[in-house]
């Protein structure tokens, strides 16, 4: 959520920033002319309480003054004013809560200020490449994950249909491990190299949770919700972010780095038709996840370094990969500035997104009441929060079965991955 001191200040920058992420220009000054005016509003009313109030403790007063002096119809007078201020004031409340709500809806569907050096663009199409990583590898015999993994017996999309429907895969044998020792070895890498502490978060959020972390109410469509009401998580960001909501933490503390290895699950509502094939787009996948909490001043070095630990990752594997900074009309809702890693698929003969890194300033920060506290200052601020993909695990099996892949139909495993499964160099059928 943004800051609404900083849109009535700044009412030509947030409608640049809403055009420059694909809103029309009179769409944008629309949409801001109603937040303002629905905060002038809400200002106006609480100026308008706060002097009622002011009177009825005055006429409260006076009410006591006229009985010392004998002056009863003074006093009726004044006990029937602060009568009608108090029924006013009961009114004005309740209006005042839907004000409240008014503003606070507005300004739940407005998505975050892109960052400065954010390129410009409309779609995909705008994002521009920083950096590449290996060599690709560009065969015409080179097969896609699911020709490799059914021929090896290892994935069987038939049988999870008759489960539960589309979008889902059980993997068996090797297959099984590969991804379990590409999960393992993910989590190590993050928690003894790279600072993170591992964290077992529950996969069932509440409204709040999924709220503080910008996935409400806007991305409700995406995720599925059980009977009593919670929320599965579309990723570990959620549950691991929203840990300090509502806390004050000490600066010194900061920054706070979290890792998570779980199941995610997104209804995938946005991208019917897209990826059906194989195991790239699931309702149910494995990830780990990568959060950072940082103070105001640390969040863009944070953003690099959270970048970097899940490129290593690929590096470690020997995975050619390149990494595109969004522009501004392919960012996230919730973020200032992501950089998506993609990573070399033979198979497709491209490029495909395996992470996702993200900062997001203090945009969810504010819907958490998460704060920090400075040593020697009273005063508080909002933390900064990002998160990061450090990998996608299913993404980083399929990859690894596409780049190992050999004429013979096995696939060779990853020197890094080795001693997650049992010394293994080859998974044949």
């Amino acid at each position: 959520m943004l800051d609404i001191k900083w849109i009535r200040e700044n009412p030509e920058a947030l409608a640049d920033a809403l055009v420059k992420r694909g809103s029309d220009g009179d769409a944008a000054q629309s949409t801001v002319a109603e937040i303002v005016g629905l905060d002038e509003a809400r200002r106006t009313h609480l100026t308008g309480l706060q002097q009622k109030q002011e009177r009825r403790n005055a006429a409260s007063k006076e009410i006591g003054k006229a009985m010392g002096t004998g002056d009863k119809d003074l006093a009726e007078k004044l006990k029937a004013e602060v009568a009608a201020l108090k029924s006013d004031l009961q009114d004005g409340e309740a209006k005042e809560r839907e004000l409240d709500k008014a503003l606070k809806d507005a300004l739940d569907v407005v998505p975050n200020v892109p960052l400065d050096d954010v390129p410009v663009g409309a779609d995909e199409h705008g994002n521009v490449e920083v950096r590449r990583h290996g060599e690709p590898k560009r065969e015409n015999s080179s097969k896609e994950h699911y020709e490799i993994g059914e021929a090896l017996g290892g994935m069987d999309f038939e049988t999870a249909a008759k489960l539960s429907g589309s979008r889902f895969t059980i993997l068996k044998g090797q297959l099984a491990r590969l991804e379990r020792a590409l999960g393992q070895f993910m989590l190590d890498l993050h928690t003894t190299e790279h600072g993170y502490t591992e964290v077992q978060p529950p996969l069932l959020v509440n409204d709040d949770a999924a709220y503080g972390t910008d996935k409400l109410p806007k991305f409700g469509d995406d995720l599925f919700r059980t009977t009593d009401g919670r929320w599965l998580i579309p990723t570990a960001e959620v549950p691991l972010t929203y840990t300090v909501a509502k806390d004050i933490t000490d600066q010194d503390k900061l920054p706070l780095r979290m890792t998570a290895l779980t199941a995610c699950f997104r209804s995938e509502a946005g991208s019917a038709g897209k990826d059906t094939r194989g195991m790239l787009r699931q309702h149910q996948f494995y990830k780990v996840e990568l959060v950072s909490v940082t103070d105001q001043e640390s969040s863009v070095a944070e953003h690099e370094r959270m970048t970097q630990c899940a490129e290593e990752v690929l590096k470690r594997l020997e995975l050619p990969f390149r990494t595109m900074v969004l522009c501004t009309g392919d960012m996230g809702f919730g973020a200032r500035k992501t950089y998506d890693i993609e990573v070399w698929l033979p198979g497709q003969n491209a490029y495909r997104e395996i992470s996702s890194c993200s900062v997001c300033g203090d945009f969810q920060a504010r819907r958490m009441d998460a704060r920090y506290r400075a040593e020697g200052e009273k005063q508080t601020k909002f933390v900064h929060t990002l998160n990061g993909s450090g990998v996608a695990v299913g993404r980083a099996l399929i990859a690894v079965m596409e780049n190992y892949q050999n004429p013979d139909g096995t696939v060779t495993v990853p020197q890094a991955l080795r001693p997650y499964m049992g010394g293994l160099e080859k998974i044949g059928a």
